[in-house]
């Protein structure tokens, strides 16, 4: 069955904060290769005007990714999340993630559409930190591989 459009603006409630600390900035710094000092240096993060360590800038998707679970797993939108690939993914930054902060995602279905036999969902994660500012929106793409079989 095709996803329902209607679902186009459903937002969820915030998660509970996700606590980003030196050591996790630090590991996912290390599994994608980038060697910046900001991102393990507290010295060099400061020299650069930041309180502490800075996570690169995808480190973000990690947090995001956890919160668009409340989308996937949603029974009323009946995604099949075996066929699940996600597709794309944009940031757009306020400020860097840094470690201390404590991030909220408030979740947001941007689209939900079924084409060539595929559901594409268009879902948008909005990291709220501790004060209730925002940090960065993630928006992704997941599509749900059709089946070849018709509906």
């Amino acid at each position: 069955m095709p996803l329902d459009p209607a679902f186009a603006g459903r937002a969820y409630p915030p998660t509970a904060p996700y606590e980003v600390s030196r050591e996790k900035i630090r590991e996912f710094a290390e599994a994608v290769g980038d060697t910046h000092p900001a991102y393990t240096d507290p010295a060099a993060a400061r020299a650069l005007g930041h309180d502490d360590v800075i996570a690169p800038p995808t480190f973000a998707f990690t947090i995001a990714h956890r919160a668009s679970d409340q989308v996937v797993k949603d029974p009323e939108l009946g995604l099949d999340y075996s066929r699940v690939v996600h597709s794309d993914q944009h940031f757009s930054y306020t400020r860097p993630v840094r470690a201390g902060d404590r991030i909220s995602v408030v979740t947001t279905v941007e689209s939900a559409k079924s084409l060539g036999g595929s559901d594409i969902l268009g879902v948008r994660g909005d990291l709220i930190d501790a004060d209730g500012e925002l940090v960065v929106t993630v928006r992704m793409t997941i599509v749900s591989r059709g089946t070849g079989r018709k509906r």
